[in-house]
């Protein structure tokens, strides 16, 4: 179906942090399609997992039990501090399909609306779009799901009368507005969120679907805020491009939730999980926020210094070059055309979420090309 523009190339292959064309010509990765393959192409600790798995079992439904979804849910409550539980799905919008409807159990009839930011980016499902703070993209799909409101992100008096209002269950937010243009929200407007939430006995829901597991130099974004959230969403790098998302909320906020309330057919099945299992493993084993930190802020760094960028945004290896001129779709057209994969995230924004693993020789080749296309 038409959902997509013409894809300007086709990728048959890849390693690290390259990828090859059906024309075997190499281009270096700083996408990772959309931050997901944050340990780079065909990782052989994934990849060895991957193929023990898939001669052992693939598949047996959530009637069944099965070893590696528990073992992948008690890592991730491990790596958010304890004392939650996981459902473990496909994608980032049914994570956030999950959180939506967990909050509306967990609150109760009188208290079902849910409050996001304008510029957010929460799927593509009715739910998960009437969520998102992007109205150009609800106008196809109207009439849109009721129970949805949105304020200017960082807005605390709008956000305060929005919970003033009494039947709110939820506020979902991104620490890190990625499709918005790659916008960091204020540390001290999330603690002072999280301290509104808690205050109108509303759960905070953190959208970490992009920014989770490593990529802004902390395990999670919303930890460069100390805050502690109620429900965070997770997938893109979880299954390091084997589709898998994950829901997690803190203990007495997931047993609002029964049998039957919601369910997946292949959420947590043993190929995703085996995915999941070794991608954690490997991340923890090698530290990757700390790589994340030390590569991003030489990248930002760098990237400050490009003719035509007046800022860079964003937090370790997730960031936006914010060009003088709306010329990013240019851009990265240029840098495609000269081996280096980037996109338009906004008409003067371009996005970088190159691999957790990039080497300083493939940071080096990556400027390169961008002064290049650049100047």
């Amino acid at each position: 179906m038409p959902t997509y523009p013409e894809w300007p190339v086709t990728f048959v292959r890849g390693e690290g942090s390259w990828l090859f064309d059906a024309d075997g010509r190499r281009y270096l990765d700083f996408l990772c399609g959309l931050a997901v393959t944050s340990l780079g192409h065909c990782h052989p600790e994934v990849v060895a997992e991957l193929e023990h798995q898939a001669r052992t079992l693939w598949h047996v439904s959530n009637l069944f039990g099965n070893e590696l979804g528990p073992e992948v849910a008690a890592r991730i409550d491990r790596l958010l501090g304890g004392g939650g539980r996981v459902f473990l799905c496909n994608s980032g919008a049914e994570a956030n399909e999950c959180a939506i409807k967990l909050a509306r159990r967990w609150s109760g009839r009188g208290r079902s609306a849910v409050v996001s930011a304008y510029g957010s980016f929460h799927g593509r499902t009715l739910a998960t779009l009437a969520a998102t703070g992007q109205p150009d993209k609800h106008e196809p799909f109207c009439p849109m799901p009721e129970g949805f409101r949105h304020v200017e992100a960082g807005d605390l008096g709008a956000l305060e009368s929005a919970l003033g209002m009494g039947d709110v269950a939820a506020v979902l937010v991104e620490a890190i507005q990625g499709e918005g243009g790659v916008r960091p929200l204020d540390p001290e407007g999330l603690r002072r969120m999280r301290q509104l939430c808690s205050e109108h006995g509303v759960l905070l829901i953190l959208d970490e679907v992009q920014t989770g597991l490593g990529r802004t130099g902390r395990w999670f974004a919303f930890e460069h805020a100390g805050v502690r959230p109620d429900v965070v969403t997770l997938a893109k790098a979880l299954g390091n491009g084997m589709p898998i998302g994950a829901c997690w909320a803190r203990g007495e906020v997931a047993e609002s939730f029964r049998p039957g309330d919601h369910a997946t057919t292949f959420g947590g099945q043993p190929l995703a999980a085996a995915a999941a299992r070794a991608t954690l493993r490997v991340m923890e084993d090698l530290d990757v926020p700390q790589l994340a930190r030390r590569a991003g802020e030489r990248l930002a760094r760098e990237l400050a210094g490009l003719p035509g960028v007046v800022e860079v945004r964003g937090r370790g290896l997730l960031l936006g070059a914010a060009l003088e001129e709306p010329r990013a779709g240019e851009v990265a057209s240029g840098a495609l055309e000269r081996g280096l994969v980037v996109n338009a995230v906004q008409p003067d924004t371009v996005r970088l979420a190159p691999s957790l693993l990039v080497s300083e020789s493939e940071v080096d080749l990556a400027l390169e090309v961008l002064a290049g296309v650049l100047g």
